[in-house]
């Protein structure tokens, strides 16, 4: 059985341990460590001249991990967090300004404004099949809000996650940041328990998320939820066909398909569909090549598990273009499936993984119906022409976030926010929604002292009640 990287390459954390490790980061933040803005700036321009001298080390730690091309690691491991951190560099200023608010008549004479305050201590926790990104990226906003963090890495990604620990310990104070290892179940619930958080952020599995909420609530914990959930690609008779087989078959092989936002399954216009399937298979062969078991572009499953899951799901439709697999080598062919029944697992659960289901459509209300089968998921994406249609897709079909004419991208833009709707997750992150997730909107009214009209206090009047009248008008 081919392993990509040996359990635990740090010691897990012990349980009785957790307590002393993340006491230092409250009596930092009661000290202001992470205040003003010069102190999150030095920590920020830190963390990025780290990743940036280690990049080698860790496209590497991630191609032990499950094989990811070094590409596909760098665009959307390394280049994001980059990306991140620049943008929260230039940006630091004016998010942390106060920000003026209008007061109306009634309430004058005062000034109002909103002041983003920082939240205290929060915990991330990450999932495997993005260690580096769905750690530092959160981090990067906790430190521009202004907050000491506990990280806690995937165990399923133990080279990274080792490598993630010495990152954070060469870049940034340990009573600022601090990194806590072990298997999640185990771990976080006495995690959780045990150590006061202001803020819980965990990306991972809607069952696993579930449970990281009934954690938080008792305890009134705030927490994000980045779920995933059966993110599907619409293909419109109008579409150009050949851009949307190149970026649906990307969304699909990128990573092995282990990606929340890849697309899960396509909906297809009748009309097309013989040609998309062509399409669809002739384009997994001129990039991955005819065995693409033996091309380097391509990752692995990351593990027996996931690999028996993702197996059991190949004869629950008919192989168009794939099917093919190799267990000692925790590989599947990325593998194209019709006729494949809505009720079947294949469209009940998220597939994470290289199997792609394609549905066929003929009218606008077959396809709403199909669609509500898997509401509300993490993502979406359109692909036509007809500006009717688009309308549509921006304005009544809800999901976290997407594309029209493009999969997965929106993903890399840290201006635009992230995160889920309904079963798919809540909270929003990137950039400046990032930064607000981990602040408190404090609002403020700040009254002059020299003028204290006489019309709220006793004794109350008609008059006075006529006057409060036309001001609340």
């Amino acid at each position: 059985m081919r392993s990509f990287g040996a359990m635990f390459l740090v010691p897990p954390t012990p349980i009785d341990e957790l307590e002393a490790r993340c006491a230092p980061l409250r009596a930092a933040f009661a000290r202001g460590s992470v205040r003003d803005a010069s102190s999150r700036k030095a920590l920020l321009r830190a963390l990025l001249k780290t990743v940036e001298a280690n990049e080698a080390a860790i496209l590497e730690a991630m191609r032990l991990d499950m094989g990811k091309p070094a590409q596909e690691a760098y665009v959307a491991e390394v280049g994001v967090v980059r990306d991140e951190l620049a943008l929260a560099l230039r940006e630091l200023d004016a998010w942390m300004a106060p920000a003026p608010m209008p007061t109306p008549l009634k309430l004058q004479v005062s000034r109002s404004a909103v002041h983003h305050n920082p939240l205290g201590v929060v915990l991330i926790i990450a999932p495997w099949n993005y260690p580096l990104l769905l750690l530092l990226g959160p981090l990067t906003s906790a430190i521009a809000a202004g907050n000491c963090a506990v990280l806690k890495p995937s165990e399923d990604a133990p080279n990274t996650s080792a490598l993630v620990e010495r990152l954070v310990r060469d870049a940034l104070p340990p009573d600022v940041v601090t990194v806590v290892h072990g298997h999640g179940h185990a771990l976080v619930p006495p995690l959780i328990e045990r150590v006061r958080f202001d803020h819980v952020f965990f990306t991972g599995s809607p069952a696993v998320g579930a449970r990281i909420a009934t954690l938080c609530a008792p305890r009134h914990i705030p927490f994000t939820l980045e779920l995933g959930g059966k993110s599907p690609a619409i293909v419109d008779r109008s579409a150009n066909l050949d851009t949307a087989v190149r970026r649906i078959v990307w969304s699909k092989c990128f990573n092995a398909g282990q990606t929340c936002v890849s697309t899960d399954h396509a909906f297809v216009h009748a009309d097309v569909l013989p040609e998309v399937l062509k399409r669809m298979g002739e384009r997994i062969v001129s990039t991955l090549g005819v065995d693409p078991q033996r091309s380097p572009h391509y990752a692995r499953i990351v593990n027996e598990r996931r690999w028996q899951a993702l197996h059991g799901l190949l004869d629950l439709g008919t192989v168009v273009h794939g099917g093919r697999h190799d267990r000692a080598d925790l590989y599947i062919e990325p593998t194209v499936l019709t006729e494949v029944a809505l009720d079947s697992p294949l469209m009940r659960e998220e597939i994470f993984g290289p199997l792609l289901p394609v549905i066929p459509w003929l009218t606008l209300e077959e396809l709403t119906g199909m669609l509500a089968l898997n509401p509300h998921p993490l993502a979406a994406y359109l692909f036509s022409r007809d500006r009717r249609l688009q309308r549509w897709f921006q304005q009544e079909l809800p999901f976290g976030g997407g594309c029209i004419n493009d999969t997965m991208v929106h993903f890399g833009n840290p201006h635009l926010p992230f995160g889920g709707v309904g079963p798919s997750g809540q909270g929003r992150c990137h950039g400046q929604a990032g930064f607000r997730l981990f602040s408190n909107p404090k609002g403020v009214m700040r009254a002059f002292d020299r003028f204290d009209p006489a019309l709220r206090y006793p004794p109350y009047t008609p008059g006075k009640l006529s006057l409060l009248r036309k001001l609340f008008g």
